[in-house]
């Protein structure tokens, strides 16, 4: 055995997967080092994952790597849930992007994790590391002190290596030493279904979209994936043993229900899993954090495992990065838990009943079909899952959000009602946009044309107006804030008053970027938001909605909830 020399980081992230290498990613482009230690001798080569969605396509865009990845997926990635007839019960076909992109991609796991893998080489700081198995942690209250054990293919230890790091993020699934340490419950249900996956090359069917076979006889799922690839799913029956999985004849007797010769198939991947619907009870101990199957486990339903984790990412990487960048207090990294826990555990909720609408007897499914049936002849509740409106949006009431209302920092209700804009608004549920993703159109700007909004925005903190130049609303001190933290300052306006604004707010005591809105979509999205004013925070969720002239009162509450430092005073002191 060999002791490698001491390592030193910013962030130790344990496990190479989907979530540990987009939080590495994340880091890199922010200019942080990570080091991502890995067990295994390779990554997971086998398809896992195949639902991707908008919001996390916005996370591959800030990491940069959509234009890399964007090849695997397949846009547009059509859901129909089917009885054992083949009657089609309900479709899951949204047609919205009010994100920038398709609400659902299919995707091939393996290539994309590759790509993620391959983003870390672009960075100085950031490096992944294969057979490194994590055995200890010692948090020491100004850095974690981490022992891994270097292993080799065959699972045999040839050395060791101590990595000093500031922050340790446990990714490395399920079964987390991280979260074992942590000593968290893991609290939820893992029912006893189990189900056999098949992926086979050369699709042999062609369809190029996602059916969920309701079948009471035996549960199944075909879907079509990225490069020829067709995946199949089916439940095991109580007295069916796991090791049929592994029959070939068994399987090709599974498969005769959806092509003539299953022997001829090409298997990729078999396995037999059980789903799960667990969630730990926080994700934070310290300077130790859990993100993606570590903090939470969900059945596969509506393809939320892979794209939860990268929220997790999301939200957890700028936190970091304004701690370690001096720009923000402790206080900020107790907000993941409480922003993330809530929307994962609503995500495991709505996925356990999905399980439950496939998995039902005789009867049950005969009750089902009906209701589905009648559902569908009123056109409000087949948009209900046509357009995936039963999917939870991840809406942060408490954390890094203003109160619309009140003004007040740390929490936020759902509703606007009582705002002083609220009467004049027609607005369905007059629900408050604070704690929610901002939109994405494709705006013009004196830099360019036809430009995502998050091109305009950057990847950090934004204050927007609508209409106005935003300075006009901020003091001497407030704009001191805006430069320590790099807030960039937006003014929305029609596409016709662009090229007046840019002449017009040329002389603003801070540069102000003029974004011409020629879809409308702004303006629809401020008609019924009862605000002139959003403060985007750096993973473009809202942080806080006003009206403009409150600009400097939301920002002020911005700064309390997110722990932000005050900007030095005229000597150079902070005060």
């Amino acid at each position: 055995m060999t002791t490698t020399p001491a390592l030193d980081t910013d962030v130790l992230v344990i496990g190479a997967g989907p979530v540990g290498l987009t939080l590495a990613n994340l880091l890199g482009v922010r200019g942080h080092r990570a080091l991502v230690l890995e067990a295994r001798t390779e990554l997971i080569d086998y398809p896992r994952g195949v639902g991707l969605d908008d919001e996390a396509i916005r996370t591959l865009r800030t990491a940069g790597l959509w234009e890399r990845i964007e090849q695997f997926t397949v846009p547009h990635h059509v859901v129909r849930l089917v009885n054992g007839e083949g009657q089609v019960l309900a479709t899951n076909d949204p047609q919205t992007q009010e994100f920038g992109f398709p609400r659902k991609h299919g995707f091939n796991q393996p290539v994309v994790d590759r790509e993620l893998a391959a983003g870390l080489r672009r960075f100085p700081g950031t490096e992944l590391r294969f057979g490194h198995r994590v055995v200890a942690l010692e948090d020491r209250g100004d850095h974690v002190m981490a022992r891994a054990e270097q292993v080799d293919a065959d699972g045999v230890v040839t050395g060791s290596v101590e990595v000093s790091a500031r922050y340790v993020v446990g990714c490395e699934g399920g079964s987390s030493f991280t979260r074992k340490w942590m000593g968290v419950a893991f609290e939820g249900k893992s029912p006893s279904t189990r189900w056999v996956v098949v992926d086979v090359l050369d699709d042999p069917i062609g369809a190029p979209n996602v059916y969920l076979g309701a079948d009471p006889k035996r549960p199944y799922v075909s879907i079509g994936l990225p490069q020829g690839i067709r995946r199949w799913e089916f439940m095991l029956h109580d007295d069916e043993p796991a090791e049929l999985a592994e029959d070939r004849a068994f399987m090709n007797g599974l498969l005769s229900r959806f092509v003539p010769d299953p022997a001829s198939l090409e298997f990729i991947n078999q396995r037999t899993f059980t789903h799960h619907g667990r969630v730990a009870t926080s994700f934070r101990q310290g300077n130790v954090f859990l993100a993606g199957d570590a903090a939470h486990l969900m059945p596969v339903w509506l393809g939320q495992g892979w794209n939860s984790g990268v929220r997790d990412a999301t939200n957890l990487a700028w936190k970091l990065t304004a701690v370690l960048r001096g720009d923000a207090g402790d206080a900020l990294l107790d907000t993941y838990t409480v922003e993330r826990h809530k929307h994962v555990a609503d995500m495991i909720d709505v996925n356990m009943a999905a399980g439950s609408i496939m998995k039902m007897k005789p009867f049950g499914g005969w009750v089902r079909d009906r209701a589905a049936s009648a559902l569908n002849l009123v056109p409000k509740w087949k948009s209900y899952f046509t357009e995936l409106r039963f999917k939870p949006m991840p809406r942060y009431a408490a954390g890094v959000v203003v109160d619309q209302v009140s003004l007040e920092p740390g929490t936020a209700r759902a509703s606007f009602k009582d705002a002083p804009l609220a009467p004049f608004v027609d607005s369905a549920g007059e629900a408050s946009p604070v704690g929610l993703q901002f939109i994405q159109p494709r705006v013009h700007t004196a830099e360019g044309r036809h430009l995502l909004l998050d091109d305009v925005t950057g990847d950090w903190w934004a204050l927007a107006t609508w209409g106005t130049n935003p300075t006009r609303f901020l003091s001497p001190a407030d704009l001191d804030l805006v430069r320590r933290h790099g807030i960039r300052l937006l003014s929305f306006v029609p596409e016709t008053q662009r090229e007046w604004a840019e002449k017009e707010y040329a002389d603003s005591p801070a540069p102000v970027t003029v974004v011409g809105d020629t879809s409308g979509a702004l303006k629809r999205w401020f008609d019924v938001r009862a605000c002139g004013l959003v403060i985007l925070r750096p993973d473009r969720f809202i942080a806080a909605a006003a009206l403009n002239q409150q600009a400097s009162q939301a920002l002020a509450a911005v700064a309390a909830a997110g722990s932000l430092v005050p900007a030095p005073s005229k000597n150079g002191v902070l005060p």
